[in-house]
């Protein structure tokens, strides 16, 4: 199973160790303030669903550790976009680490990721048009704005980046 190691982070797969870390995220209402917090109910469905994606597509949610601390501090990676085929990139961080470009240096390793190893032709990620820091995170990676859409029940913004534009980018 593929780990991915960035200057500072370590991408690994998901385990069962990993439900209480990812209960305290996904209960924590901050964290949560743009997604829809969870309990230990869903979150232990969340975990599942991470571990078996994994093993039926080759691509999934990685646990992202912090080399420094050797403390998991959130998730980042792809899955598909509410009832389509397309591939989402996706992150949640535990608010003690927003701010220091971490969402954004997983993202990048997720999208190299998807696009050399998987071979995607496209990776897209959406956000709710208020989320600012989602918002940059997703800029910064170098995906594109393309439309107002509906997923998940919910109006958001709808960003795309091909494998082209991706290489063109210097990778």
């Amino acid at each position: 199973m593929p780990e991915i190691e960035t200057a500072r982070l370590r991408l690994r797969h998901f385990t069962q160790d990993d439900f209480d870390t990812l209960f305290r995220l996904y209960s924590d209402a901050e964290v949560m303030r743009y997604l829809v917090p969870r309990t230990k109910e869903q979150t232990q469905a969340s975990l599942v669903k991470h571990i078996q994606h994994w093993q039926q597509h080759n691509f999934g949610m990685w646990a992202v550790v912090h080399k420094d601390s050797g403390k998991m501090i959130g998730r980042c990676g792809l899955g598909f976009l509410d009832n389509t085929p397309e591939v989402e990139l996706g992150y949640v961080l535990d608010k003690s680490y927003w701010h220091m470009g971490l969402a954004t240096e997983a993202s990048q390793a997720t999208l190299k990721y998807g696009f050399l190893k998987v071979q995607l032709d496209q990776i897209v990620a959406i956000a709710l048009p208020e989320n600012i820091a989602s918002r940059r995170v997703i800029e910064k990676v170098g995906m594109k704005y393309q439309k107002q859409a509906h997923y998940y029940g919910l109006n958001v913004v709808y960003y795309t980046l091909s494998q082209s534009e991706w290489q063109l980018d210097g990778e």
